[in-house]
């Protein structure tokens, strides 16, 4: 017991291609990568975000 084997690994990728289509599975996959990419930067402590603009706009003036 808790060990997947060859079939249930097969029913479950066959139940998420009938849920979601082939179209979307890619996305969906392109979306957990860049999360999984996310949490290994924020676990090493990087950031890479930009910082806000400091900019003034004409409607600031």
């Amino acid at each position: 017991m808790g060990k997947f084997g060859p079939t249930e690994i097969i029913l479950i990728l066959v139940i998420v291609l009938l849920f979601f289509g082939g179209k979307k599975i890619p996305e969906l996959m392109r979306g957990l990568g860049k999360g999984v990419k996310e949490f290994k930067d924020a676990s090493k402590g990087e950031n890479n975000t930009e910082a806000p603009s400091t900019e003034i706009t004409k409607e600031e003036k």
